[in-house]
């Protein structure tokens, strides 16, 4: 395509020296968007000593826009939603889509404010109206009991989506693209903000989002000790720890394990909710599981019309019982 082309954006995330996956998750999201608009897909990746660019391409992309920088080595809002928004004005995107990660939480609204556009958050569906050719944004309201579908009418429009709702494309390796280098003047990367240091959440030995095994515990668990018969099971599956809003209030577990709209989204190949009951919060975070087991006392739990596989009963009978098939022996 020419240059005056349209283009739709996803804003890459590159930490560690290593591309984040939610940034193949968004291609995913970016790809049928730009498809039915007959637009380019690009993906803006800002950092410093960036590398594997490539796999970009092999996952939709068609345009690479780089800013390689050691100013970009930490992440600063304020030197990055300076540096987007100077690419945005002189690429004029359609679209730009960011996850709803730390980063994408925090650059998109300053990045929205300075180009004077609307912007849209955790949605859970995005798709190009036909007729008027804008992008319809489609996210939980009112607590979660209703779905909005909102119209950006100023360019550009901007979205984030939760990490893990929706997979990345199958990579096609013989895919590749265009690589755009963009530099910029020093005081881009001047900031207002001191960068003091990291701090790894030790409670989880991995996110929860990049998780292919959950286990969860609600009210059910009755006890922040309960909790450690989630934990055994856990460490036997290889999985990670979730939790309800209920227990993470109660204080039995740290917020970073909540799942639902105002904890995290997951979309694990396994999903165990141990005393959850299932309220529509919480189902909104993780109802894109692929096998869902759920434990509960009340046999007309929401949880259960999620769930692929029920048991009505007592969590803190059934996981002893769960433990001991797993070979746990005393406790």
């Amino acid at each position: 395509m020419g240059q005056n082309s349209k283009e739709v954006w996803t804003l890459a995330e590159f930490r560690g020296g290593m591309i984040n996956p939610v940034s193949y998750e968004l291609l995913a999201w970016g790809r049928t968007l730009a498809d039915d608009l007959e637009a380019e897909l690009a993906s803006v990746i800002l950092g410093d000593e960036i590398t594997s660019v490539e796999t970009l391409f092999h996952e939709g992309a068609d345009i690479v826009y780089i800013v390689d920088h050691k100013g970009l080595a930490n992440f600063l809002p304020d030197v990055h939603s300076n540096v987007l928004t100077s690419l945005a004005k002189e690429h004029k995107p359609e679209i730009i889509l960011a996850s709803a990660t730390t980063y994408g939480r925090t650059v998109m609204p300053m990045l929205s404010t300075k180009l004077e556009t609307g912007l849209t958050a955790d949605c859970t569906k995005l798709e190009i109206d036909p007729e008027s050719k804008l992008l319809l944004q489609t996210r939980p309201a009112v607590g979660g009991n209703v779905m909005a579908t909102i119209k950006t009418q100023t360019k550009p429009q901007m979205a984030t989506v939760r990490p893990r709702s929706k997979k990345p494309l199958k990579p096609d390796q013989t895919r590749s693209g265009r690589i755009l280098y963009k530099e910029f003047s020093p005081q881009f990367f001047e900031s207002k903000y001191t960068w003091i240091g990291f701090e790894k959440d030790e409670s989880s030995d991995s996110p929860i989002q990049e998780a292919d095994i959950v286990i969860a515990g609600g009210r059910g668990m009755k006890d922040e000790n309960n909790f450690d018969l989630l934990y055994k099971i856990a460490k036997k599956l290889n999985g990670v720890v979730g939790a309800s809003r209920t227990a993470v209030d109660m204080g039995w577990i740290p917020y970073s394990h909540q799942v639902g709209l105002s904890g995290k989204t997951v979309s694990p190949h396994l999903y165990m909710a141990f005393g959850i009951s299932g309220a529509v919060q919480h189902i909104a975070g993780m109802s894109s599981s692929d096998i869902v087991v759920a434990v509960n006392t009340d046999p007309d739990a929401a949880i259960f019309d999620v769930a692929d596989f029920g048991i009505v009963g007592d969590a803190l009978e059934i996981l002893p019982i769960f433990l001991k098939k797993l070979g746990e022996k005393d406790g």
